[in-house]
């Protein structure tokens, strides 16, 4: 590793970090940025599907990271004094750690399903367009071993700089990928066996009690409106008690409490027998 001492933040080698905030909102044509430690060690760790295009670190943080940037496949190391990053990122950098990932081609959704009968779940997003609660149920997918999450058209981006950072690096080790809506979502779950669940404070059944299916498409939708009335009649409905007189949680808080429940119904699955090729599976208590 030879680190490239950058003290201009005009030059063309630090462009991929310029105006940080208002590129994330228009796109970076296949690159996106992580910041931090945590998530730049998630990046460069093997288990991100993503390659690294450059990394930009105050001078202070190489030591502490100079065990992932050495060997022959480390990406070019940049390094700017705090004052120079700022000014090229457009607000204050504290972290001291920047780096570019490159999306490359985003798998099919198709691809990301385990094949029945193997015990599958699988996390859909409709509508969420709130980067904390993407990031968020990115970082509970993660936890609880799901094996994939899907997207609609209106869900944002999970490799959002901040969506990132709250997941915690999820969103670069999960598997995602995009479908049209929630109608694709559901034509999808019976192709694959997948039997399709929703969240909702009127549901039919309390989700400590019910009976968890091997193979699940759990569908969340964005808090207040929820899932669309005509999505959610073509689902098992499912509440989660809470107190009288209050029934709303955080939908990525949710999400964790019904993923837990579906976790704890895969470990029954492979106890019973079936396996499934999956890093992430949670081990049997």
């Amino acid at each position: 590793m030879t680190p490239i001492l950058i003290d201009d933040p005009l030059d063309p080698r630090l462009a991929p970090y310029a105006a940080m905030r208002e590129r994330d909102l228009v796109g970076r044509e296949g690159r996106f940025i992580v910041e931090g430690e945590v998530t730049l060690r998630t990046l460069l760790s093997g288990r991100a599907r993503f390659r690294v295009e450059s990394v930009l670190l105050s001078p202070n943080r190489l030591a502490g990271l100079a065990d992932l940037l050495d060997g022959p496949e480390a990406p070019p190391v940049h390094l700017a004094a705090k004052p120079v990053m700022s000014a090229v990122a457009g607000f204050p950098i504290h972290r001291g750690v920047l780096a570019v990932g490159l999306r490359g081609a985003e798998p099919a959704a198709e691809a990301l399903i385990p094949p029945a009968p193997a015990p599958a779940t699988v996390v859909a997003l409709v509508g969420l367009t709130n980067h904390d609660n993407v990031g968020g149920l990115f970082r509970n997918a993660a936890a609880f071993a799901a094996d994939a999450v899907l997207l609609d058209a209106a869900t944002c981006d999970p490799l959002y700089r901040k969506a990132i950072r709250v997941s915690a690096g999820a969103a670069l080790t999960v598997p995602f990928a995009r479908v049209a809506d929630g109608a694709a979502l559901l034509a999808l779950a019976e192709r694959h066996a997948l039997e399709p669940l929703a969240l909702t404070p009127s549901g039919d059944e309390e989700i400590g009690a019910f009976a968890a299916p091997p193979r699940a498409l759990l569908l969340l939708g964005t808090e207040g409106p929820g899932l669309p009335a005509a999505l959610m009649a073509r689902m098992r409905r499912l509440r989660i008690a809470m107190a009288p007189g209050f029934d709303s949680l955080n939908v990525a808080t949710a999400g964790a409490i019904a993923l837990h429940h579906l976790a704890l119904n895969t470990v029954a699955a492979r106890k019973r027998g079936h396996t499934r090729d999956n890093p992430r599976q949670l081990p049997a208590p």
